[in-house]
């Protein structure tokens, strides 16, 4: 059986009716919807192919490129939401902060921000400084037809992190000196960058994105009350400034577990669980009036297919009594994943739970 003739109720003809969306608002559907995150690129030859000798960040500038990249996993797997193709710091390179996504290495900020002068390079973010995103929107959702769009952003936190440590760390001591020693600073740095995403993401759903998601990669190195007192106030006011739009909104954070009930209070109506917690527990964390989003974890696809399927079972068995429930991995596609075996996967959870 391909993925294609799993079984489907009748066909969706808007997003608005789609599998996806109809889980997100915890409403019955006809199976449970799959997408990956990172799906857009990464493990897939053909992704490979249309990215050759084009930088990371000059492939989220070009719409046609944009455009192709995000369906690319959509044709592959049918998948039942497609994914913006972007980076979470796009709009502050959109803003004009000097940074690079240097290869092997991840983004690295020119001039890191030390002290309140340095918040001078963020400056508010437009619609026309981005005017390529809503030119690969409007090609995509054409496309795309009934097939909902995620938009997403990196969360305040994370993008405060990059920006403060001048790229990846294992440690976050600048970031967190900043956070222990200096909380006016790091509270007046988290509220410009909300603001940016805030305008980021209102972008994306303004030119026909159907559901956002806030990455939250790095907030997983806080323990709750610094969570609740240096970030959760700023991807509140991300959530707040989107919640007039009625789209779903996703949150997802890294090593979270000790974080989700406050992940979902933030504002999101849908929370993103990574693999080490179990979808019934993190559903007791998390409270009734959400639905969950996850958790195969990622390397689980490097084993043998009846692995592959025994350990699929068991998340959809802990998720069989949430209110919502979108399967997905507990972090983003590898870029060594076998692409065959993220089909097999969604043809295996489109047939496991069609109603």
């Amino acid at each position: 059986m391909s993925a294609n003739d799993a079984p489907r109720a009748q066909q969706p003809s808007a997003p608005y009716d789609s599998a996806f969306l109809k889980a997100c608002r915890r409403e019955p559907v006809p199976h449970t919807p799959v997408w990956f995150m990172r799906q857009a690129g990464r493990s897939l030859p053909e992704y490979r192919k249309v990215r050759e000798g084009i930088p990371m960040l000059e492939s989220c500038m070009r719409p046609e490129l944009v455009a192709e990249i995000t369906l690319q996993p959509v044709r592959r797997h049918d998948v039942d939401a497609a994914v913006y193709y972007s980076d979470i710091v796009v709009p502050l390179k959109a803003i004009g902060v000097d940074l690079d996504i240097k290869p092997g290495v991840g983004p690295v900020v020119e001039h890191p921000i030390r002290t309140r002068a340095d918040l001078a390079q963020l400056r508010d973010l437009t619609p026309e400084d981005v005017s390529y995103v809503t030119e690969a929107i409007g090609l995509l959702t054409r496309e795309l037809g009934a097939t909902p769009l995620i938009g997403f952003a990196g969360a305040p936190f994370t993008l405060a992190s990059y920006l403060v440590e001048g790229g990846p760390s294992r440690t976050y001591e600048n970031a967190k000196a900043m956070m222990y020693g200096d909380p006016e600073l790091w509270a007046d740095l988290l509220d410009r960058l909300a603001d940016i995403t805030a305008a980021f993401l209102k972008v994306q759903i303004e030119a026909g994105a159907s559901a956002v998601q806030l990455f939250d990669s790095w907030v997983g190195s806080l323990a709750p009350a610094d969570y609740r007192r240096s970030a959760m106030p700023a991807s509140a006011k991300v959530f707040e400034a989107v919640a007039g739009y009625g789209v779903p909104r996703i949150h997802f954070g890294v090593g979270t577990g000790e974080l989700l009930g406050l992940m979902g209070e933030a504002g999101a109506d849908v929370v993103g669980v990574d693999w080490r917690v179990p979808l019934d527990e993190a559903a007791r964390r998390v409270g009734p009036g959400k639905a969950l989003q996850g958790n195969l974890d990622p390397t689980v696809l490097f084993a043998p297919a009846e692995v592959i399927e025994a350990k699929t079972r068991e998340v959809l068995d802990a998720a069989a009594g949430l209110e919502g429930h979108v399967f997905n991995l507990g972090h983003g596609v590898m870029p060594s994943n076998d692409p065959d075996a993220l089909t097999r996967l969604v043809e295996y959870v489109h047939t496991q739970t069609a109603r």
